[in-house]
C-alpha cells in the first residue's frame, strides 16, 4: 500500500509534465485521456516492490500508451481508406484500372506520411495541427506557445518539405518502374 500512495505522489508531481512529453506524440484532443490511463494502469499494478524507478516506470507507461493510440489510429486510417476502396471497386465498371488508381493513391499516401515523420518536431506539430486537424493558426499558436507568423512559417516548410519529398518519391518510383518495363521487355525478345 506505501508504493501505491508513492505512486499516486509521483503523479500528481509529474502530470504536467507528463503532459507535454504526450503532446509531442498525438493530438491534443487525446493528451487527457492518456495521462489518464497511466494513472490508471500504475493503480492496476500489484507487485510495485519490484519496480525499482516508479517515476520512470510512469513515464514508460505513457509513453507505450501514447505510441499504443497512434497504431490504433493509424490501422483507423488504413480500416477507413480500405473500406472506401471497397466500396469504389464494388460501384465501379473497370475494376482493373480502378484498382490500379487505387495503388497509386495508397503509395502517395504512404509517401505523404514519410514525408511529414521526417519533417522537424516542431514542424511536424504545427503541420499535423493544421493539415490533420484542422486547427486554426490562432488555436495552434496558442497550444504550442509560439506566434501565429510562426506557425504559419512552419505550415509553409513543412508544405514545402513535403512536396519535394513527394517529387522526388515519384521520380524515383517511376524510373523504377522504366527499369522495370526495359527488364521485361528484354526478357520478351
Amino acid at each position: 500500500m506505501h508504493n501505491n500512495k508513492m505512486f499516486h505522489k509521483i503523479y500528481l508531481a509529474s502530470r504536467k509534465s507528463l503532459s507535454r512529453i504526450i503532446s509531442r506524440m498525438v493530438p491534443p484532443h487525446e493528451i487527457e485521456d492518456i495521462v489518464q490511463e497511466t494513472y490508471v494502469r500504475i493503480c492496476q499494478i500489484e507487485n510495485t516492490d519490484k519496480i525499482e524507478s516508479p517515476k520512470s516506470f510512469m513515464y514508460k507507461t505513457a509513453r507505450n500508451l501514447a505510441l499504443d493510440y497512434l497504431k490504433q489510429a493509424n490501422v483507423k486510417l488504413v480500416d477507413n481508406v480500405e473500406n472506401m476502396l471497397a466500396i469504389e471497386l464494388l460501384l465501379s465498371d473497370q475494376n482493373k484500372d480502378e484498382m490500379y488508381e487505387n495503388a497509386l493513391i495508397e503509395n502517395e499516401f504512404s509517401h505523404f506520411c514519410d514525408a511529414v515523420r521526417q519533417l522537424p518536431v516542431q514542424c511536424r506539430k504545427v503541420f499535423v495541427l493544421k493539415k490533420v486537424y484542422g486547427s486554426s493558426q490562432r488555436e495552434i499558436a496558442e497550444h504550442l506557445a509560439i506566434s501565429e507568423s510562426t506557425v504559419e512559417k512552419h505550415v509553409a516548410s513543412g508544405m514545402k518539405r513535403c512536396t519535394l519529398y513527394m517529387r522526388k518519391m515519384k521520380n524515383h518510383s517511376c524510373k523504377r518502374d522504366e527499369n522495370l518495363t526495359d527488364n521485361y521487355m528484354g526478357s520478351e525478345l
